[in-house]
């Protein structure tokens, strides 16, 4: 999210073309996805210590890059990108909303009605037994996470236009919240079980905890500590099922 944020504000800084920023951080973020998906497919790095890993990376590239300085993104409000992004449709309802909404359609469809999804759970579920069915597993696990990558700088991009500000720390701590909102939705951490719409619930659950805790007069700790019940509970079940199952 930072690191497609700071593409945008280079870029801007350079050609004066929102459009062409917005264009840069998504490419960087596909970058930064196809990275990834090199660490642990060519050089068989497990998926977490290689996100983990490059996490820091990125962050300190942000750092150094921006020199940890905050940036006015005012200048994009007048643009139809802003409008188009972070803007309300009918004057109602956010855009926010509407990609929310529409992401999740493109990937219930990738996952559901494609070859690349029947794919993406069949490695999830047995790497080598997909590739003994003439998968290729390596082209597409690099894929998932260069579109993850997309996404991510995606979100970033919006994160910063509805505030109309960067930050360097954009993305800090939604690590911890993406996990419980996965897990919650009903993905296996083992692989191979999981849905778009129920990660998308689980996302809503995960933001009204959030919520409901701030209401109730409790500290944001609080909400760290739900999430960590959330994510131990959830992977705790998935065993129990699978070892049942088997």
């Amino acid at each position: 999210m930072a690191i497609g944020m700071v593409t945008f504000l280079l870029t801007y800084f350079q050609f004066q073309s929102v459009w062409l920023s917005f264009a840069a951080a998504l490419l960087i973020g596909l970058f930064a996805g196809w990275m990834n998906g090199v660490l642990v497919v060519r050089f068989g790095i497990p998926s977490l210590v290689a996100t983990i890993g490059t996490q820091f990376f990125w962050r300190g590239a942000v750092l150094v890059l921006s020199q940890n300085k905050n940036g006015s993104l005012a200048y994009a409000m007048p643009t139809l990108l802003y409008k188009i992004l972070v803007g309300k449709l009918f004057g109602v309802f956010p855009m926010q909303m509407v990609w929310l909404i529409v992401i999740t359609v493109i990937c219930w469809v990738l996952l559901n009605r494609t070859r690349f999804g029947a794919h993406i759970y069949l490695i999830g579920d047995n790497a080598e037994s997909a590739k003994l069915m003439g998968v290729n597993t390596a082209r597409v696990r690099t894929l998932a996470f260069m579109l993850l990558g997309v996404i991510a700088a995606f979100a970033g991009v919006i994160a910063s236009l509805h505030v109309k500000f960067f930050w360097p720390s954009l993305g800090d701590g939604y690590m911890l919240r993406t996990i419980a909102s996965v897990f919650l939705g009903g993905t296996s951490a083992f692989g191979g079980i999981g849905t778009i719409f129920g990660t998308f619930f689980g996302a809503f659950i995960i933001g009204a905890i959030e919520a409901a805790t701030v209401a109730v007069g409790l500290t944001g700790f609080w909400t760290q500590l739900i999430y960590g019940l959330i994510i131990i509970i959830s992977v705790t079940m998935h065993g129990v099922l699978r070892r049942r199952m088997e």
